[in-house]
């Protein structure tokens, strides 16, 4: 690998650390670049996971007060989201290339709508399912969350957050903490299956998972300074372009290339 592409997987993964940290959706950024860096699309999303593991952790020692008060009402929750998670892994490891470069594009616009909609989202569920630990639905909506998560997982923490707030978490800093460590739980669980599987590229998931860390650091003071409007205008933008020139490529062949 030259010097050239050492440099750009490293950029890769620190403007997506700076993208996670001031708007989220970073995986609609690191994803396509990662495919234009040249990895196959199935091996691309797999290496992701690894590569965006510190932006997905990272916040869970801030969260060690709130997840100690949850104790033993974690172990039920991470339990389906570990099994939900190996799932959709799973279903990554079987997929074909075709079936899942024929899924990019619906996947995208997915994970493209739970960020623009995701506070419309989060009330519809609220208001339909309620607030209620014992909710068998919200348990079902948590595990079809974590199959999409080990799947391909763009967006996710949308549900997640929603999720949380159902299972009466109805305080963000609680509701927020939760959402993290089931995110890094699913994350953790992908990447142990897919390194299993062969799927990760490692040499560029580090240089991606360097530029992460950084990125994620310096993303954090920067937030503080940017008007988030303008950005989550720019990330639906790019994801909804993203999935067009995805949905070309695949469905419309040459008219594309």
């Amino acid at each position: 690998m030259d010097w050239i592409n050492v440099g750009f997987l490293v950029a890769v993964g620190l403007v997506g650390g700076v993208w996670n940290a001031v708007a989220g959706g970073a995986t609609l950024f690191t994803f396509p670049a990662l495919v234009a860096a040249g990895l196959p699309p199935v091996v691309a999303n797999a290496t992701n996971y690894l590569a965006l593991l510190p932006s997905n952790a990272a916040a869970l020692p801030a969260y060690r007060d709130e997840l100690r008060r949850m104790g033993t009402e974690l172990l039920p929750l991470i339990a389906v989201t570990t099994l939900g998670a190996a799932v959709g892994s799973l279903l990554l490891l079987v997929s074909t290339p075709t079936v899942f470069l024929n899924l990019v594009p619906v996947l995208i616009l997915l994970a493209t709508a739970l960020f623009a909609f995701g506070d419309a989202i989060r009330s519809l569920l609220l208001r339909t399912l309620g607030c209620d630990r014992g909710n068998k639905a919200t348990f079902m909506l948590l595990a079809l969350a974590s199959v999409y998560g080990g799947y391909f997982g763009a967006g996710l923490g949308i549900i997640l957050l929603a999720v949380a707030q159902m299972l009466g978490y109805t305080d963000f800093n609680r509701a927020n903490a939760l959402k993290n460590l089931l995110a890094t739980s699913f994350t953790v669980v992908s990447i142990v299956l897919f390194g299993v599987g062969g799927l990760i590229d490692w040499p560029t998931a580090a240089l991606v998972m360097l530029g992460s860390t950084v990125g994620g650091f310096a993303g954090a003071r920067f937030a503080k300074h940017v008007n988030e409007q303008y950005l989550r205008v720019a990330v639906i933008a790019f994801g909804l372009v993203l999935a067009a020139v995805f949905a070309c490529r695949q469905y419309a062949g040459p008219f594309c290339e």
